[in-house]
């Protein structure tokens, strides 16, 4: 009797992906280890990781990441992207392997978006860093990128949570990992954010000095005169909620046409896209969820 192939489908989520490693670690402890994995943005980068087989260099490496080894990571540019993106994938040269994808020892595959056509596009051959990297390309954010005569960017515009690309791969349970079940208007609520004692939004402080630099604008001019009731939120609340928006309702779609059989979905709505430092509180929200979601895996897992 042959086996039963799991597939794994970790989602986007910018800096919330690093429970990703928990999720895995907690599977593991369950004696789950998936056949195939696929991968969406941060997704696909811990994704390739395991792939590999070096989750453990990656897991050592994020968690000891702080606020200023991430500032030092983001190359800031306008053009194509607010970051160039290269000295991070620089830095994810040891933790991911530096082969074919269809030479690595389990099979992965990543989604990236063909700029061009709108059309998802399945990574499943090829570098392996180059097709992460073309996976985690989000608009406005990271630089796109070429690769075979196409310009990509981030999966996460057409398939946030690659089902589909992990059930034609072959798998036949497949355990989906959303990042994005409770990210809608968390950068809107200033005045909670400003109570709190998270820590603060790199990605935030970025777009601040963006702002400062359009203060002369006679765009800026003309908004300062409109009166209003209400602040008017900055470029940074309207980016941001507008990622979470696209996110959480093409994730939605895609799922409800497609539905995994086992679903998770860590609770890190307050953390920032660019708040790479807090791997150890997204690592152990993977690991919970996993505890909450015991029930449905073991009963999915013991009727097929």
């Amino acid at each position: 009797m042959s086996k039963t192939k799991i597939g794994l489908a970790l989602g986007s989520g910018s800096a919330r992906g690093w429970s990703h490693i928990g999720v895995i670690r907690a599977l593991e402890k369950q004696g789950i280890k998936p056949d195939i994995i696929t991968g969406c943005s941060i997704g696909a980068l811990v994704g390739a990781a395991y792939a590999g087989g070096q989750l453990d260099t990656l897991e050592k490496w994020v968690s000891k990441l702080r606020f200023l080894d991430v500032v030092r990571l983001l190359d800031v540019r306008m053009n194509g992207g607010l970051l160039e993106g290269d000295s991070l994938m620089e830095s994810f040269r040891d933790k991911i392997a530096q082969l074919d994808i269809e030479k690595l020892p389990l099979p992965f595959a990543a989604v990236a978006t063909d700029l061009n056509s709108g059309r998802e596009v399945w990574l499943q051959k090829g570098p392996l860093p180059a097709a992460v990297r073309a996976s985690i390309a989000l608009p406005g954010l990271f630089s796109p990128v070429t690769l075979d005569d196409r310009w990509l960017v981030d999966g996460g515009l057409t398939n946030p949570v690659p089902v589909s690309l992990c059930r034609a791969m072959g798998a036949e349970i497949i355990i989906a990992v959303n990042l994005n079940s409770d990210i809608v208007g968390k950068h809107l609520n200033r005045e909670k954010r400003a109570q709190s004692a998270e820590p603060r939004d790199l990605f935030a402080q970025l777009l601040d000095k963006v702002n400062e630099s359009l203060k002369d604008t006679r765009l800026s001019q003309w908004l300062e005169g409109i009166e209003s009731s209400h602040e008017i939120p900055g470029m940074f609340e309207v980016m941001a909620s507008a990622i979470n928006i696209m996110q959480d309702r093409i994730t939605k779609s895609r799922m409800a046409g497609d539905p995994p059989d086992i679903l998770i979905s860590p609770r890190l709505g307050s953390m920032g896209l660019l708040e790479f430092d807090r791997a150890a509180e997204a690592i152990a929200e993977g690991h919970d969820s996993v505890k909450r979601a015991l029930p449905t895996i073991q009963h999915v897992l013991e009727n097929r």
